[in-house]
Formats: structure tokens, C-alpha cells, sequence
């Protein structure tokens, strides 16, 4: 069980204001010290233990389970998959972009200051908003209605928008600030709530029509990059962070509910699996993992010896036969979640001509949207 260590380092962390206040039959300092320490070294005994038990059951990879049954289809890739539309308006560094419900329309924010609403299927723009801010970060559409479209970055603000009632106006339908730190993700639950993350490590559930904050969300130890809300129960939602963890939520309780680590460094995106008992992260150290929430534990790795850098973000197919990332060298490969990790299913041709930031797979799952810093956006089908 991981969580009694929680509260054990929670402990350490007041046994010295404890001895602080205590009388002069209190231990000394130096013994103090060497409570702490034995105790430290308890905690590490007790994480490894925990960590000796995972690996024993992990006694097959991902491509044994699944060919248990037989051989797996053949996952469909390029040539078959090719870029069908490109989107160009932007007139600098695309950083985010969301699919609307429809499948049919997205959204999408650049550090040229404008976000642009865009109708995929015939590359119109059908809605160009100006930002007070043009160092925005995130942006995300409305799921149901799809009126509604939420912005935020350096400015430490979430900034929503009502695309019926303002088409051409820069003012905000409202704008939601407790953040200290940076805007980092957005996402809509419904028309009514939004999640947000920050620099600040905290996540925020936000009332948009009064502009309250219903519950903060602390725990992590490090800047919150993303946040994704699970597909089959929208009080659960994961986050994603620098501290190299990515943990659980449940909006009901406002905690914490599981905590998985095993990155080597900063957790830039988090996905989850289209059933919802899983969810994909992107990392700095060059992999993606697959997390199973059943299993509380890793289930999948994906990277390969000729992958140095980063990942920028992640999304899953329909199926969730694959798992697509966009990377900090200008490619997007996708992987098959049912192989052993180290194969890629497919990468795109020469997708785009500098950093890929954003991309997205759309509700319908006939469609992959990326977005670059080349200040594109390209729809690949």
C-alpha cells in the first residue's frame, strides 16, 4: 500500500517543530537527527519492498499477453495515412490546439496572439480572437455545445470565451484568476466547470459562470504541465508534472487517489486510455509509458536507442491500439500499445519543420491534428 508512506514522510516533516515545543525532557537534537535518519532509511526500505513486489508480477511483457490469443491485425500506417489538409493563418509558434465535439471543428493558440477557431474539413477560419497575452500556453474547446472555448499562459489567467456572443471581440467571457504561477493546461468538464494547471503545482476546478474556484487541487512538488479528464467518468482526472509523477484525482473527495512515478525526468503530457482504466504520458527522458490504474503500475514503455529528446504531448487512437506522440525534433511517431514497446508502429513523413508542441486525435478517431512551431497545423488521415 502506497499510501501510509505519505503519511509517514508527513510525520517526518513535523517531528522537529514537534521538539521545538516540547519541555527539556525532550530527545536532543542529536538524537532528533538520528530518529529522522532511521526513519528516512525505514521509508527507502519500505519503497523498495513495494518495488521488489511490482517486478515480481510483472512477469510478461505486453506483446506475450496479447498473442496469447493469436496474431493482432496489421495496424493501418502510411501510405494509407497521409496529410490531407494544412492549416495556415498563424503567424507564429503554434502552442496548443483542441478538437471540438463535432470532430469537425478546433481550436488552436499561437504566440502570434490570436486564437483561431478553424472548421478542419474545409481549413476555414471561422473565428479569429485576439488575446490580451499573446504568451498563452494552452487552449481547449467545449466538449457538448462546443461554444465555448478556454485560453491561458504567462499571464496566470484562464481566459473563456463565448464564440455565439463575441466573434470578433477580445474581451473574455470571463476570466478565472487564483493561479500564482503560469497557466499550463485547460480542460473543459462542461459548460458550467474547467480544470486548469499550473506553474504554481497546484490544479484548479473553476465555476465558470460565477468565476469561483470550487476545489484546489495540492500534492504535487513541481510545476503541473498537463491534465487530462478521464472519457467514462468525469470526476476522475489525471495530472501530469516536473516532479516526474503523475497522480489521480477525484473532483468528489478533492485528493489524491494514486500516485505513479517512474519517470526519469519532467512529465510534459498525460492522456488517457479511451476505456478509461489507463492513461499514456510523454516525458523529457525520451519515453512514453502506459500506467494501468487496475494494476497501479506501469504496463507499457515505449522508446528506442535512436530517440534523444523529449516529448512534447500525447493521444491515443480510437481503439487505443496506438499511442501517438509529438516530439522535440520535429517528428510524430506512433506506437503500438499491445507490442513489447521498443517497435514503432509508424512515424509520419517529415511532419512538420520545427518543434511539434500540440496534437490531437479527434472524438470521431478518423483524424490526428499536430501543431508546430513552424506555426502550422496539419490534419492527417
Amino acid at each position: 500500500n502506497i499510501f501510509p508512506l505519505s503519511r509517514f514522510l508527513r510525520k517526518l516533516n513535523i517531528l522537529k517543530s514537534i521538539a521545538s515545543q516540547q519541555d527539556g525532557t525532550m530527545a536532543s537534537e542529536e538524537e532528533l537527527e538520528v530518529r529522522i535518519e532511521e526513519a528516512k532509511n525505514e521509508v527507502a526500505r519500505l519503497k523498495d519492498e513495494i518495488k521488489q513486489a511490482r517486478t515480481k508480477t510483472m512477469d510478461k511483457t505486453m506483446a506475450d499477453v496479447a498473442g496469447l490469443k493469436g496474431g493482432l491485425k496489421e495496424v493501418r500506417k502510411p501510405p494509407s495515412v497521409k496529410l490531407r489538409r494544412t492549416l495556415k493563418g498563424h503567424f507564429g509558434k503554434v502552442y496548443a490546439m483542441g478538437w471540438a465535439g463535432d470532430s469537425q471543428s478546433l481550436v488552436s493558440a499561437s504566440q502570434d496572439g490570436k486564437l483561431i477557431v478553424w472548421n478542419a474539413q474545409t481549413t476555414n477560419k471561422l473565428n479569429a480572437v485576439p488575446l490580451r497575452s499573446s504568451w498563452v500556453m494552452t487552449c481547449a474547446f467545449e466538449q457538448k455545445k462546443g461554444n465555448l472555448v478556454a485560453c491561458g499562459g504567462l499571464d496566470n489567467l484562464c481566459s473563456v470565451y463565448n464564440l455565439n456572443q463575441q466573434p470578433q471581440q477580445s474581451k473574455a467571457m470571463k476570466e478565472l484568476a487564483a493561479h500564482d504561477g503560469y497557466l499550463s493546461c485547460c480542460r473543459f468538464i462542461d459548460e458550467t466547470r474547467i480544470l486548469t494547471s499550473s506553474g504554481d503545482s497546484s490544479l484548479i476546478l473553476w465555476d465558470i459562470t460565477s468565476g469561483e474556484v470550487l476545489k484546489t487541487f495540492l500534492g504535487h512538488k513541481g510545476d503541473v504541465m498537463s491534465l487530462a479528464i478521464n472519457p467514462t467518468d468525469s470526476n476522475v482526472f489525471v495530472s501530469g508534472s516536473v516532479d516526474r509523477e503523475a497522480k489521480i484525482w477525484d473532483i468528489r473527495s478533492g485528493k489524491c487517489v494514486q500516485t505513479h512515478d517512474g519517470h526519469e525526468s519532467d512529465i510534459n503530457s498525460v492522456q488517457f486510455f479511451p476505456d478509461g482504466n489507463a492513461f499514456g504520458t510523454g516525458s523529457d527522458d525520451s519515453t512514453c509509458r502506459l500506467f494501468d490504474m487496475r494494476c497501479y503500475g506501469e504496463v507499457n514503455r515505449f522508446w528506442n536507442d535512436s530517440i534523444m529528446c523529449g516529448i512534447t504531448s500525447v493521444d491515443f487512437s480510437k481503439s487505443g491500439r496506438l499511442l501517438i506522440a509529438g516530439y522535440d525534433d520535429y517528428n510524430v511517431i506512433a506506437w503500438d500499445t499491445l507490442s513489447s514497446g521498443k517497435q514503432q508502429a509508424f512515424r509520419l513523413n517529415q511532419p512538420h519543420e520545427n518543434r511539434v508542441s500540440c496534437l490531437s486525435v479527434n472524438p470521431k478517431g478518423d483524424a490526428l491534428c499536430t501543431g508546430s512551431w513552424d506555426a502550422l497545423l496539419k490534419i492527417w488521415a
